[in-house]
């Protein structure tokens, strides 16, 4: 009885990480709502997302940051914010900060 419980709970995590992953790709250069900001990610092609500021204070991000001004410094060639990431990692990160925020 309680492995299946906890196997609904799994479901329903991966169910709403999915949705925060949909949502965040979903996002276009005219869809930078009040209180986020748009970032790319990705080692070869650039994935951009719109994430909150919030997530700004948390120091998971903050080491992404980090590795951003190392590679680029305020250089970024995308003109935007460019985080140098695997895109499941950067996905994998905002999903939990996601379900921390909650």
């Amino acid at each position: 009885m309680g492995f299946r419980l906890m196997m609904v709970t799994n479901v329903k995590q991966i169910m709403k990480l999915q949705s925060v992953a949909r949502n965040l790709l979903a996002a276009t250069t005219a869809d930078v709502p009040k209180g986020y900001f748009a970032v790319y990610v990705g080692e070869n092609q650039k994935q951009r997302f719109v994430v909150p500021i919030s997530y700004l204070s948390d120091p998971s991000f903050q080491d992404l940051l980090s590795q951003a001004e190392e590679e680029f410094g305020f250089d970024h060639p995308t003109g935007g914010l460019t985080i140098p990431c695997k895109v499941a990692s950067f996905i994998e990160l905002t999903s939990r900060l996601q379900l921390n925020n909650l």
